[in-house]
């Protein structure tokens, strides 16, 4: 997401986050999102209507997921180069709508889990990964469920591989403030630090029996 290809209508996460009255939101690797708990079913999708209204007048397309303990609304990438300049405007809004309701912001539940899958620097398994999982390409690299329901895949050649042979890990996206906790958790449930080169944007970890996962806050501070 580079800064020389973003458009004027289009700002970073750093950008994002400097904009008032966006304090409840985080970045995470499939746009702005904010977690609000509730109380109940119903009190979750209080905050339905406000969302709409303040879509429409922002010119927002956001997802809204009611569960019983919590609403969580989410501002998706629609162009893999930035985020919509009208976000900040609507994630204010909708906080403010937040207030009034009586719902509780925890930007500490806001993730996005996706898939890296590596693939050796001669294939192409996008083709197969979006016709066997019904996705779309997404960008150059990337493939997206048509609504936003599972894992993002991002696929990207690994040189010095074997061929036929492919290494997959998780991607977890969570916010800047809450990487070094988790990756102290998942070290702590038996994990193996496998790099911290690139610390703080990620640490790659791995499981007990050796299956690779990033636990990566970059999305929520890049310029």
């Amino acid at each position: 997401m580079a800064e020389s290809t973003r458009g004027p209508d289009l700002v970073s996460a750093a950008e994002f986050h400097r904009a008032p009255g966006v304090a409840d939101w985080r970045v995470t690797g499939t746009g702005p999102q904010a977690v609000f708990t509730a109380t109940s079913v119903a009190h979750a999708a209080s905050l339905v209507a406000p969302v709409v209204a303040a879509a429409g007048r922002c010119g927002i397309l956001p997802d809204i997921d009611v569960r019983p303990e919590a609403v969580v609304v989410r501002i998706p990438y629609r162009d893999p180069e930035g985020i919509p300049a009208a976000a900040a405007e609507f994630a204010a809004a909708v906080s403010e709508a937040v207030a009034e309701l009586r719902l509780t912001p925890d930007p500490s539940l806001a993730q996005s889990v996706g898939i890296y899958v590596a693939q050796h620097s001669e294939a192409d398994v996008r083709p197969f990964f979006t016709a066997a999982l019904g996705y779309e390409d997404f960008g150059d690299t990337d493939a997206v469920d048509p609504l936003r329901c599972g894992p993002q895949l991002a696929f990207n050649p690994i040189s010095g591989d074997t061929p036929s042979r492919g290494r997959t890990h998780f991607d977890i996206f969570v916010p800047a403030d809450q990487a070094r906790a988790r990756v102290d958790a998942a070290l702590a449930a038996g994990g193996r630090l496998v790099d911290d080169s690139y610390a703080p944007a990620w640490w790659s970890l791995a499981s007990p029996d050796n299956h690779g996962v990033d636990i990566a806050s970059w999305t929520d501070t890049y310029e």
